[in-house]
């Protein structure tokens, strides 16, 4: 199955929601050649700046790394177990990071809060804009902050591959291209909520 259309993977919602969001998945193929869009690179990168934050505090910050760049090496590097088997074919790998502490070394407790909105704000502004967004868990965060000199007060917590969607058979992995063709499914809503009086 070739899956270019990225209509063939909306979401089978239980109530009609906005059509960037039921349409919006997370591919792991994509054009290895394509550059990125840079103008709607930087509306994702504006989307999540103006995303909201506990305070203003605006703990959210980020690397950004365009393919065949040493930071691209750095973070590719830092991938672990199928990520750097096809994130490599993206045009940005993109690190999310948190400031987690203030100028004075105080907590910002909702830190990684405020940039998991960022990040949600991002990929909706990419993705409406013709960009495709996969975040990742699985990389070194350690060898992250080594390579980009981060101090204890930044975490990166995600690297999300970001570029144009490819078809699924691009991958030459079979296991990868049962994933990226497989149905998306999700927990019944009834099951997410704990209490609804």
């Amino acid at each position: 199955m070739t899956i270019t259309d990225t209509a063939a993977r909306a979401a089978d919602t239980a109530t009609p929601i906005h059509p960037t969001l039921a349409s919006r998945w997370s591919p792991r193929s994509f054009e290895a050649t394509t550059p990125i869009d840079e103008v709607a690179l930087a509306a994702a990168l504006e989307a999540a700046r103006w995303a909201p934050s506990a305070a203003n505090t605006q703990p959210a910050r980020f690397i950004v790394a365009r393919r065949g760049s040493e930071a691209f090496s750095k973070i590719a590097d830092s991938l672990m177990g199928f990520n750097s088997v096809w994130a490599g074919s993206a045009s940005v790998l993109l690190v999310a990071v948190a400031e987690v502490t203030d100028d004075e070394g105080q907590p910002r407790r909702w830190a990684e809060y405020d940039l998991g909105q960022a990040m949600a704000s991002f990929t909706f502004q990419a993705h409406h804009d013709g960009l495709h967004v996969h975040q990742m868990g699985g990389f070194d965060a350690d060898a992250v902050r080594t390579a980009f000199g981060l101090s204890e007060r930044y975490v990166p917590l995600t690297v999300a591959a970001v570029g144009t969607l490819a078809p699924a058979e691009a991958l030459a992995n079979e296991t990868l291209i049962a994933r990226e063709s497989a149905p998306r499914t999700r927990l019944p809503l009834a099951d997410l909520l704990l209490a609804d009086a």
